[in-house]
């Protein structure tokens, strides 16, 4: 078996992080709809593998909580792609 003498790279600044966790969900997701899933589909595991990971790491009332506020996220635009702010 081979070993790697390698340091893991040292933790990025939490916004940075986000970008990269982002960049790689959406290559995935792009992988996905190049197979033929549905992206619908995709983004019904993708919605369910966040909320029970947030769950089994903060509990289902603060997550409950987190969830109850996003209506108004979404009105004001958080999460819409491509969305130009000026």
């Amino acid at each position: 078996m081979l070993k790697l003498d390698h340091k893991p790279a040292p933790p990025l600044p939490a916004q940075e992080a986000k970008q990269v966790a982002l960049r790689y969900i959406l290559e995935a997701w792009e992988e996905a709809v190049y197979d033929g899933l549905d992206p619908d589909a995709i983004a019904t595991a993708a919605i369910f593998a966040a909320l029970s990971d947030m769950i089994a790491t903060y509990g289902e009332e603060p997550v409950a909580q987190m969830c109850a506020r996003l209506p108004e996220r979404i009105r004001q635009g958080e999460f819409t792609v491509g969305k130009t702010t000026q």
